[in-house]
């Protein structure tokens, strides 16, 4: 486990981080605009790999024609384009530049993302950016910035996860091109990661991070669920996918059953060796559980056990970020038609108001009763 003051290389981290339930999509990374709240060493690095990725990429319909194009990549890179056709034809999507072109890159891991929350308070630290507002992670392209920054955070008191990402959005602000790390994915994830970012480039609240990850979850999973079943008619994926979205919602009610607890602890009053105890042995008996009662659950074959050392309070936030009333989302979606009539009727509820109070108003109008909400922030 990671106290404050350990120095941590990422021959260490990395192997620890992919044993464990990670969230998946991109990062959105706007480095170059990023001028009020990170150092002009963080701007101009990120702007350098931004510049560096999207000079390097190629059309896709240049790559799959290519001769030397290996097999695979190419059935990939159909997959991705087909993807985007059904996202924007079929579900109403903006897919903008996005997707159209293919960039290959050196190692398997773009960014490492960094992630805080006071040691005793379920609330995420933000960091500013123009356009989107407050982001509750940090990208870093360089690893020990990633670290140090890390180590940093630990040592004013927050508790911190890092964890590793293979793909960033400029939310459409760019023609961001499908990344070779991507493609290691399989045609299911592909395809849910194609209809995740999608759905960021074309409805994005700003500041509303937490809505923007679960919404993007939703309309992915539910997407490539539509995707395989009714454009491919392909019945194996099509029930494998299905599978990945069941749990996925498993996930999301098991994250936010550690919340309760935790909060009640942190009210508590105690001393701060009570409270680190307590959280210890709160997140230890939720790894135990989810071992005993959750994974049995689980249909989709594709998941391991928790990691104890891994949980704490940013571990936890950082999961609810993606996993945050799926069940609600997918509630509302068996109230329409279709996954497009569902997605236009709350982005057009939301639109310059809060997203969460739409999402309750559809629900109501359509006579289901919302979860009650227990996370503070966004």
């Amino acid at each position: 486990m990671t106290v404050p003051g350990d120095r941590l290389t990422h021959r260490q981290v990395l192997p620890r981080m992919f044993t464990d339930l990670k969230p998946r999509g991109a990062v959105t990374v706007l480095a170059c605009a990023c001028l009020a709240s990170c150092s002009p060493e963080y701007v101009i690095r990120g702007g350098w790999e931004e510049a560096k990725i999207l000079s390097d990429r190629r059309p896709i319909e240049e790559v799959v024609t290519d001769p030397e194009t290996e097999p695979e990549v190419r059935e990939k890179l159909l997959l991705v384009r087909d993807a985007r056709v059904y996202a924007e034809r079929q579900l109403g999507l903006d897919p903008g530049k996005t997707f159209t072109s293919y960039s290959r890159l050196d190692s398997d891991t773009l960014v490492l993302v960094v992630s805080a929350a006071p040691e005793f308070e379920l609330r995420w630290k933000t960091w500013w950016f123009p356009i989107v507002g407050r982001l509750p992670y940090k990208g870093y392209f360089q690893f020990d910035k990633a670290l140090e920054q890390a180590g940093k955070l630990e040592s004013e008191g927050y508790d911190v996860s890092v964890r590793p990402s293979a793909a960033f959005s400029t939310l459409g602000w760019l023609p961001d091109p499908i990344l070779s790390p991507s493609l290691r994915e399989d045609s299911i994830g592909l395809a849910e990661t194609v209809i995740h970012e999608i759905t960021h480039t074309t409805f994005f609240p700003k500041g509303q991070a937490r809505f923007n990850e679960s919404f993007a979850n939703f309309v992915g999973w539910r997407g490539s669920i539509e995707f395989f079943c009714d454009a491919l008619a392909d019945v194996e994926r099509c029930e494998a996918a299905e599978s990945r979205w069941h749990d996925m919602r498993l996930f999301g009610r098991f994250f936010n059953s550690v919340v309760e607890p935790l909060q009640e602890l942190y009210a508590s009053g105690g001393t701060e060796v009570e409270l680190r105890a307590g959280k210890r042995s709160i997140l230890d008996r939720a790894a135990a559980r989810f071992d005993d009662e959750v994974r049995p659950q689980l249909v989709s074959g594709r998941y391991r056990a928790l990691d104890p050392d891994q949980m704490n309070t940013a571990w936890l936030l950082s999961r609810i970020l993606y996993y945050t009333r799926l069940d609600d989302f997918e509630t509302l979606y068996q109230s329409y038609p279709d996954l497009k009539s569902t997605v236009s009727a709350l982005i057009e509820e939301a639109e310059g108001g809060d997203p969460w109070e739409a999402l309750d108003r559809l629900l109501e109008q359509a006579s289901f009763a919302p979860r009650a909400e227990v996370v503070d922030g966004d």
